[in-house]
């Protein structure tokens, strides 16, 4: 598996990761959206469906880690550490690469939203802007202990799932079974542990639409909340670190 071949996969699994992922937080939000209000049920499956395209996609490409915390989990299992900037560079750029494109899918709907006076208010919109989670995630109650130990427990479980199926022949990625239960493993982490900070586990998704919606030029659209944005990239990667940890004590 060549350092191109890691990259293209990463870019175009996380590309579609996000934009699957991000697309059905767009839909539920968004006004004028056929989906709207369909609820926390259609945005979990929809995550769920999400991953397993992705991985589907491109796991022959690079294994389809798709997550800097599934990169290091498996860097930690292995002690193999020379792909992972490749891994995570891919990632990052995948994963704005899907934001924009939900910008892009969503483009009208966005403008009918930001502009509509009663969503707006009268007030200049300050702090997170009101579509900030489609792009990241954020916190139902700001604490930052609670909110850090969160991230780490669904990324433990997310990361040690695919642990324990096996990966690959190459040793890189899932297998082609691996995928669909890391779909269904993504939804039962949503549905149960999602509530209070929306389930980053996975750096790139959290951090590369963040800054997508910092540059993107939308109207009324508020902070992009940095100062609660780095809970989402290292929950997921200490989750990732003691995934790796427990399995290499428990399953090795």
């Amino acid at each position: 598996m060549s350092s191109s071949d890691i990259f293209l996969g990463e870019t175009i699994g996380t590309a579609v990761l996000i934009l699957l992922g991000g697309g059905v937080c767009a839909a539920v939000t968004l006004k004028s959206s056929k989906a709207r209000g369909a609820g926390w049920l259609a945005i979990t499956f929809g995550w769920g469906f999400a991953v397993m395209t992705a991985v589907y996609m491109t796991a022959s490409l690079s294994g389809a880690h798709l997550n800097p915390a599934v990169t290091v989990g498996i860097a930690v299992k292995d002690g193999a550490w020379g792909d992972v900037p490749v891994y995570i560079a891919g990632q990052l750029l995948g994963a704005m690469i899907g934001a924009a494109l939900v910008w892009v899918a969503y483009y009208g709907q966005f403008l009918a939203h930001l502009t509509d006076p009663e969503t707006v208010g009268e007030k200049p919109v300050e702090g997170p802007g009101p579509v900030l989670g489609i792009f990241s995630t954020g916190p139902e109650i700001r604490n930052t202990w609670q909110n850090l130990a969160t991230e780490i427990i669904g990324t433990v479980v997310l990361v040690l799932a695919v642990l324990t199926q096996g990966l690959n022949d190459s040793g890189k990625g899932l297998g082609v079974l691996g995928a669909l239960i890391t779909a269904f493993v993504v939804v039962s982490i949503g549905l149960s542990l999602g509530g209070p900070t929306g389930y980053a586990i996975n750096p790139a998704r959290d951090l590369g639409p963040r800054i997508v919606h910092a540059l993107l030029p939308l109207p009324n659209k508020g902070g992009s909340d940095w100062s609660y944005a780095w809970i989402p990239v290292a929950g997921p990667l200490i989750g990732g670190a003691l995934a790796a940890g427990i399995y290499n004590l428990a399953f090795a």
